[in-house]
C-alpha cells in the first residue's frame, strides 16, 4: 500500500523532492526489516525510477547503494552505465562491479567515468591495463596517485608511451619511490625529447646540439637510475635500454667510469647473450684477451678496447663505487687516466677521445661540486658547535 501510494505521488512531485523521497525508499530497502513482498514491491519502484528523467533521482539511489553489497545487482548495474554525474560514485565504490565490467566502461565511457575507476581501491591489474591503453591523461594522473592500484610493469610503460610528454604525468611518476627502473628511463628519455624539441623549436640550439645535449642529460641520468637499481631490475632496466637502441658503448663507458661494476656486467652480459658469471670470469681474468674477445662479442666497437682495459685496470686499483652517488659520478682520476692513454695512442679514435673529453669536464666540475658541498657542511657544523659554545 505504501509502494502503490509513492507511486501515485512520484508522478507529479518536483524533481528534488522524488530524489529525497528515492533516497529514502533506497535506504529502506537497503537497512529496513522489509516482508518478501514489501521488499519486492520496494525494488519495483526502484527499477521503475531508473527511468526518471531527472539525474538527481538517480543520482540519490547511487549514493546509497555506491558501497553496499547487498545493493540490487541490477540497479548498481544500470545506475554504473548511466550518465557521469550518475554513474562516478558506482564505479569509485561498488563492490558488485567486477573486473569486465569494469574494462568495458573503461573502453567506452568518457574521462570522468574512466577517472572514477582509477579512484577505486583495490584496483586489480586488467583494469588497471585497459585505463593505461585507452584512458584520458587525466584517468592515467588518477591511476598513478591510486596507492592500492596494482599496476604491472608493461601497464607503467604504456602511460609513459602515451602521456609521458604532459608535466603532471611525469611529476606524479617520478616521486614514486617504487617506479620501476626501466619505466623511470622511459620517463627521463620522453623528457629529453620533449626539451629537445622545445629548445629547437625556439631556436635556442641547433638541432644537433639539441640532440647531443640531450644524449649526454639521458646517459647521465640513466646511470643514476643504474646506481639505484639491483638485480632483476637492473636488468630490466638494461633490456629496456637495449631495445631503445641506449645501450652503446658510450654508455657501457660512463658505467665503468663510474665504477658500476655491476651494471657494466650486465650490459656485457645482454649484449653478448653470456650469463652474467661468465662475464665476471673473463673480467676477472687479468690478461687483455679475454676482455677484448668479451667486448668484441658485444659489439664493441675496436677502438674502444684500450679505454675499455685502462678503465678497468684503474677500477681494480681504486676499488668499485660503494655508495648511490658514488656509482652515478664520473671519477676524475680514472677518467683522465684513460683520456690521458688514449691522447698518446694514435689508433685512438676522434669520436672517443671527444667523449673521453666531455667525460674529463664532467668529472672535473662533479668533483668541485662534492668539493663545495663538503666546505658548506663544514662551515654549518662549525657555525652550530660555535653557537652551542656560546650558550
Amino acid at each position: 500500500m505504501i509502494v502503490r501510494q509513492f507511486l501515485s505521488w512520484v508522478r507529479t512531485a518536483p524533481a528534488g523532492e522524488r530524489a529525497e523521497a528515492t533516497r529514502a525508499l533506497a535506504r529502506a530497502w537497503l537497512l529496513s526489516d522489509l516482508g518478501d513482498e514489501d521488499r519486492s514491491a520496494a525494488e519495483g519502484a526502484l527499477l521503475m525510477l531508473l527511468d526518471d528523467p531527472s539525474p538527481l533521482v538517480r543520482q540519490a539511489m547511487a549514493e546509497v547503494f555506491a558501497r553496499s553489497e547487498e545493493a540490487p545487482a541490477a540497479i548498481v548495474q544500470a545506475l554504473a552505465t548511466d550518465q557521469p554525474s550518475v554513474a562516478t560514485i558506482i564505479l569509485e565504490h561498488s563492490p558488485l562491479l567486477i573486473d569486465a565490467d569494469l574494462v568495458d566502461i573503461v573502453a567506452t565511457g568518457n574521462s570522468d567515468t574512466q577517472c572514477a575507476i582509477a579512484r577505486r581501491n583495490g584496483l586489480p591489474a586488467p583494469v588497471c591495463a585497459a585505463i593505461a591503453e585507452v584512458g584520458s591523461a587525466a584517468a592515467a594522473l588518477e591511476l598513478i596517485e591510486n596507492a592500492y592500484a596494482e599496476l604491472a610493469s608493461f601497464s607503467w610503460d604504456r602511460i609513459v608511451e602515451r602521456h609521458g610528454h604532459l608535466a603532471a604525468i611525469r611529476e606524479a611518476m617520478l616521486v614514486l619511490d617504487d617506479l620501476p627502473a626501466a619505466t623511470r628511463a622511459a620517463l627521463v628519455d620522453k623528457l629529453s625529447e620533449t626539451l629537445a624539441q622545445f629548445v629547437v623549436a625556439r631556436n635556442w640550439l641547433s638541432a644537433d646540439r639539441a640532440g647531443r645535449i640531450t644524449v649526454e642529460a639521458r646517459d647521465r641520468s640513466t646511470i643514476t637510475i643504474a646506481a639505484r637499481s639491483r638485480g632483476q631490475e637492473l636488468r630490466g632496466l638494461v633490456q629496456h635500454l637495449r631495445v631503445t637502441s641506449q645501450l652503446t658503448a658510450g654508455l657501457i663507458l660512463r658505467a665503468l667510469l663510474s665504477g658500476n661494476l655491476e651494471l657494466f656486467e650486465i650490459a656485457l652480459s645482454e649484449l653478448a647473450d653470456m650469463p652474467r658469471a661468465r662475464v665476471s670470469a673473463l673480467l676477472n681474468d687479468r690478461g687483455r684477451a679475454s676482455l677484448q674477445g668479451l667486448l668484441r662479442k658485444a659489439g664493441i666497437p675496436d677502438t674502444t678496447f684500450d679505454a675499455f682495459a685502462i678503465a678497468l685496470e684503474v677500477c681494480r686499483e681504486n676499488g668499485f663505487a660503494d655508495t648511490l652517488s658514488g656509482a652515478a659520478i664520473l671519477r676524475r682520476k680514472m677518467v683522465e687516466r684513460v683520456l690521458t692513454h688514449c691522447a698518446t695512442d694514435r689508433d685512438a679514435a676522434e669520436p672517443l677521445l671527444i667523449l673521453l673529453r666531455r667525460f674529463a669536464t664532467e668529472s672535473a666540475r662533479d668533483e668541485a661540486r662534492e668539493f663545495c658541498d663538503e666546505v658548506m657542511a663544514e662551515d654549518f657544523v662549525a657555525g652550530l658547535e660555535f653557537g652551542l659554545i656560546a650558550a
